[in-house]
């Protein structure tokens, strides 16, 4: 992890920054060691930058600063602090993609011809991850509908993939978004003013009491998807829900999350049986997004053979 005085100094081979809340924790420290080596950029390093949640504009604005004038950082990659990076630090960009612009949030910064650009990957690799467990007539042949708890980054590429991405016949009836921030909720609602129109029935929520949460999800016919997108269970201590809430007759459950305590994945877990439950962690959509943003940040095309050795890669240094 990048210290304070670190940060003053100029890095002494191309460096990829890492913006997180716990980057130390990350299996990325393990693993881009031996993807450097699979993808020959051999020399690059990885350097984590912990942030709290919602960090001072000045914090965002200082890590900025050093990305644009070393010319050895080519870039990073942003994990929790997506939208409130660009909020408090847009101007030190040359571009933004169409995908950040409209999302108004950075996930992947990368350098081209002395320009510093801000993406978003999430919206591709959101889609990619749900593609992988969810069956491809499963919302054709069910009705089901799809209960995002939180509408924070993670729900923004949900939605955008949904109205702008997804194959036409792949679609929930209805999308429920529930965030105790009501700001989040109108970014989405902003949002949808800018998308294609979708045929999908929105519903936004403004709760922070988990027994209501219980309530929402007791509401869900049955082989509806329930997703995580709170950050509880890693960045924050606890659950959404509680003990007592009932998931959906043979639901998708979907924890965005791969490491943590992950209260919500033990929570879905206790009930797979009784229920009849799928249960998906967040490792897919974690390696999509980070061999998306290393190929963006060391200007490398990662095709599907690559990307299966780095996810084998991947799969051996994983500790669970």
């Amino acid at each position: 992890m990048l210290t304070a005085g670190d940060m003053e100094n100029r890095q002494t081979g191309p460096t990829m920054y890492f913006l997180g809340v716990s980057t130390n924790q990350s299996v990325s420290r393990k693993i881009f060691p031996r993807w450097v080596e699979i993808l020959g950029i051999r020399q690059a390093r990885l350097v984590g930058i912990d942030l709290p949640i919602d960090a001072p504009a000045g914090q965002y604005r200082r890590v900025m600063y050093h990305i644009k004038i070393d010319p050895m950082i080519r870039g990073a990659l942003v994990t929790t602090h997506k939208l409130n990076l660009l909020r408090a630090a847009e101007d030190f960009f040359d571009e933004l993609t169409p995908d950040a612009a409209l999302c108004r949030e950075v996930s992947s910064i990368y350098k081209r011809n002395g320009r510093l650009i801000g993406h978003t990957v999430d919206p591709t690799t959101c889609g990619q991850a749900m593609q992988r467990f969810i069956p491809p007539d499963h919302w054709s042949c069910h009705g089901a509908d799809l209960l995002c708890l939180g509408a924070g980054g993670a729900a923004v590429a949900l939605v955008y993939f949904f109205c702008s991405r997804a194959p036409a016949n792949w679609k929930p009836k209805r999308i429920m978004l529930i965030d105790r921030d009501r700001a989040k909720l109108d970014n989405i609602r902003y949002l949808l003013t800018k998308l294609p129109s979708s045929e999908i029935d929105f519903g936004f929520t403004h709760n922070a009491d988990p027994a209501i949460n219980d309530r929402l999800l007791a509401s869900l016919p049955a082989h509806s998807v329930v997703i995580n997108a709170t950050g509880m269970g890693k960045d924050r201590p606890g659950s959404p829900i509680t003990d007592q809430a009932v998931f959906p007759e043979s639901g998708i459950v979907w924890e965005l999350n791969y490491r943590g305590k992950l209260d919500f994945l033990h929570q879905a877990r206790s009930q797979a049986v009784d229920r009849n439950l799928r249960i998906e962690d967040g490792w897919d959509f974690f390696l999509l997004g980070w061999s998306a943003i290393v190929g963006n940040v060391f200007d490398l095309r990662i095709g599907p053979q690559t990307f299966e050795k780095l996810c084998a890669t991947a799969r051996e240094l994983r500790s669970d």
